[in-house]
């Protein structure tokens, strides 16, 4: 499984440079934020690819054949234009900040933060000597999570094109965001489908909790952004879930389904907070479902919020990998259209449900 910049730092044992676009005007390939770890001869992440990418991966080798103690091999701020310089057709400046990786336990927070969903913010010195003291992590309130309070008191409302703040002598210093994926989703099923979504999801901007009683289905390893619970009481994950999940149900009994769906619908209903709810399925199922449920007291009105079939229309295919990528594909969808707008991620609902209707 390909790993991310953050799983190869915490889990590879060799010399790295970690690169951030610290700032991005004009037309660029990433944003701001955007990261790549480079090692001798590999290379986790893009920071845009082409020119850009090889001359990157270019500095950072240069500073790991240096000797690790000096400051030119540990900081480099790099501004790129990507026109003149690069011959790239964006036509923007990219500012890279390279960073000589150390000690891994502020990784090890940062990495179990992002899992819990909480975001973190990274404060990196850049210039004179100060370059080579520790980076800060600090949570939302600019309170260190780990080592010795920093010197600089960042703002951690800057602008999200722009990473570079300067204290009052001057010097530069980067103030990385490392902000948790918000799209959340509850997957309750360790079947053939669940598993083959969790590796369409594992490179998304997401996070997902995967549950199910039989611990023995869930693989050995799983992605960084993925969370397993095994549980006998799967509902009370329903009534636990922070505002705005997502839930997908695709268990391996009728019943379950059934009785998953009913929690998630009087949510719904209770508390009007869920973003998206599938239920995998064929259209005689949702019937079924739909006639239980209504005799058990679901209003038809919340009822229309339950997606099923799942998928995006025009795509047949039954076997795992295929529902997998076309559910991985609606949820980008939800996903995008609600972090947009929250009205047009309500009214997506009903634009999937008509879709299913044709």
């Amino acid at each position: 499984m390909p790993m991310n910049w953050l799983q190869a730092i915490t889990t590879l044992d060799c010399p790295s440079v970690l690169v951030t676009v610290a700032r991005a005007e004009g037309s660029c390939p990433r944003a701001a934020g955007a990261k790549m770890l480079v090692t001798a001869g590999a290379q986790f992440d893009t920071v845009g690819g082409g020119h850009l990418e090889l001359q990157a991966c270019a500095i950072a080798r240069d500073m790991l054949r240096l000797p690790a103690g000096t400051p030119v091999a540990q900081r480099r701020l790099q501004r790129l234009a990507l026109g003149p310089g690069l011959g790239q057709c964006c036509g923007g400046v990219v500012h890279l900040a390279f960073e000589r990786i150390g000690s891994n336990a502020t990784w090890l927070i940062l990495a179990d933060r992002l899992q819990q969903g909480q975001d973190s913010w990274r404060l990196l010195a850049l210039d004179d000597g100060a370059a080579v003291a520790p980076a800060a992590l600090l949570d939302q309130d600019a309170v260190p999570l780990h080592g010795a309070a920093p010197e600089f008191q960042p703002a951690l409302d800057a602008s999200p094109s722009n990473r570079i703040q300067c204290d009052a002598a001057g010097r530069r210093w980067l103030v990385d965001a490392c902000l948790a994926p918000r799209p959340h989703l509850l997957l309750f099923g360790a079947g053939h489908v669940g598993a083959a979504l969790v590796r369409a999801l594992a490179e998304l901007p997401c996070r997902v909790t995967w549950i199910d009683a039989r611990d023995q289905q869930f693989p050995a390893l799983v992605p960084a952004n993925v969370r397993i619970e095994a549980t006998d009481t799967p509902e009370a994950l329903i009534a636990a879930a922070a505002p705005d999940s997502c839930f997908l149900v695709m268990t391996h009994e009728h019943a379950l389904d059934q009785h998953l769906s009913e929690q998630i619908l009087h949510r719904i209903e209770r508390r009007d907070d869920v973003q998206w709810f599938g239920l995998i399925g064929s259209a005689t199922k949702r019937a079924q479902f739909t006639h239980r449920l209504q005799q058990r007291g679901i209003a038809p009105a919340t009822l229309a919020r339950m997606v099923c079939p799942i998928g995006l229309p025009g795509i047949k295919g039954k076997q795992p990998a295929v529902i997998a990528a076309s559910v991985a594909a609606q949820l980008l969808q939800v996903w995008d259209a609600w972090e947009h707008s929250p009205t047009v991620g309500a009214n997506l609902f009903a634009r999937i449900k008509a879709s299913h209707a044709l």
